[in-house]
């Protein structure tokens, strides 16, 4: 099943719920546009290369779309349109005044150099910068891209159209970002993670975790539960895994990782493959690196009491039966990652008021915006006796259909 025939599955199962009709099912699902671009350039080297771009639009009913560009080698317009639909119903779960949208372009962007990858990234821009900005569609970093490429991207927006701060999130502190936006994803796993647990006379405290994947996701996420007591004895990267049962000192990985741009050779109690850390005997489970991680093969192992999807779309719909009849709680991504998009959020904000918020305010928001979102996903899932995915599809699918509704066709 492909991302996108996955994003349809969790769509379906929710609209069953509401008892939607087949033109409102169509029309929800259906996406605005879909932009695929050529971007032709000249290499260091002298040759000329050719890279395919696409920016999908997928709805706009609540507000200017949001979403984020990833530059890799798998990125393909299946893809990019399933996480471009996750978007919409992501906004709308927590409720802030977006759309959805995804773009990227399909490439390996260490294979390129610094040159080569800022030369890519403008020549993108110039091929988006008439359907993108801040009251149509505003990307953000995402898989291979970080502030820098915003960087490029708002410099190269606003040689025509001018000073537009707005145009994108993700930007570095200097070019008006937003203190808090880099760990706003993963401190916001953390966030519903500790909501979670508390729903179950749980804390922190003392919880065993397992991250897979120790980029900026997994690292912030790893960070922040092991701030509040947690113990995380697995964190994993493309490397491999690092296990250690008397818990892993985070900091101190960090730090390795900071030098060395890898746990490769990180000291651990014991090394292990990305898969055998799925199957790790623990109270929470974090994937937080590629989707699709766990199947129908590997769902039947799982042993951990709690599941929260850092990643997008790390649990397949057969996998997500299995954990389902296994009782397993899986806190959807729907919601789990909605921290960056939420803190993009106060940074377009803060750009369209020309007045900036410390680092405390962001994080206080954040906490009240993904907080409330939790609590209304769980007194839906338990009122109506649904899994947490299909309450949160239901809120978001909800907000998007009523909007549409009231303001016409």
């Amino acid at each position: 099943m492909s991302s996108y025939e996955s994003a349809c599955h969790y769509f379906e199962n929710a609209a069953t719920v509401m008892d939607l009709s087949p033109n409102m099912k169509k029309l929800l699902l259906t996406p605005e546009r879909e932009v695929k671009v050529q971007v032709a350039m000249k290499m260091d080297n002298g040759e000329i290369a050719t890279f395919v771009g696409y920016r999908m639009q997928h709805n706009s009913a609540r507000g200017p779309m949001k979403g984020g560009l990833r530059f890799h080698p798998e990125v393909d317009a299946q893809e990019v349109l399933a996480l471009a639909s996750l978007m919409t119903w992501k906004t709308a779960v927590v409720d802030i005044p977006y759309g959805g949208a995804k773009g990227g372009i399909t490439v390996a962007p260490k294979s390129l150099s610094p040159n080569e990858l800022e030369l890519m990234t403008r020549k993108f821009v110039d091929e988006l910068q008439d359907v993108i900005g801040p009251d149509k569609d505003i990307p953000a970093p995402d898989m291979g891209t970080n502030a820098q490429v915003m960087a490029w991207i708002v410099n190269q927006f606003e040689k025509y159209h001018g000073f537009n701060p707005a145009c994108v999130t993700g930007k570095p502190l200097e070019l008006h970002g937003a203190d808090g936006r880099e760990e706003a994803t993963g401190r916001g796993v953390g966030l519903l993670t500790a909501a979670m647990l508390e729903k179950f006379g749980r804390s922190l405290k003392g919880t065993t975790v397992a991250i897979q994947g120790f980029g900026n996701v997994g690292s912030f996420a790893a960070e922040y539960v092991h701030a509040q007591g947690a113990k995380v004895v697995a964190i994993s990267d493309i490397s491999g895994g690092k296990y250690s049962a008397e818990g892993i000192d985070i900091s101190a990985a960090l730090n390795y990782v900071c030098d060395h741009r890898s746990l490769d050779g990180f000291p651990s109690e014991k090394q292990i493959s990305n898969e055998e850390l799925l199957t790790l005997d623990v109270d929470v489970l974090i994937p937080a690196a590629l989707g699709g991680v766990l199947t129908h093969e590997n769902a039947g192992e799982v042993r951990a009491r709690y599941v929260v999807e850092a990643a997008n779309g790390p649990i397949t719909p057969d996998a997500d039966r299995i954990l389902q009849s296994k009782e397993i709680v899986v806190l959807p991504d729907i919601l789990a990652n909605a921290g960056g998009v939420t803190v993009s959020y106060f940074e377009w904000v803060q750009n369209r008021q020309y007045f900036k918020w410390d680092i405390e305010r962001t994080r206080t928001e954040l906490a009240k915006t993904l907080t409330a979102s939790f609590e209304k996903m769980w007194d839906l899932a338990t009122e109506k006796r649904i899994p947490l995915r299909t309450a949160a599809y239901l809120m978001g699918i909800g907000r998007v259909g009523r909007a549409t509704v009231l303001a016409g066709i």
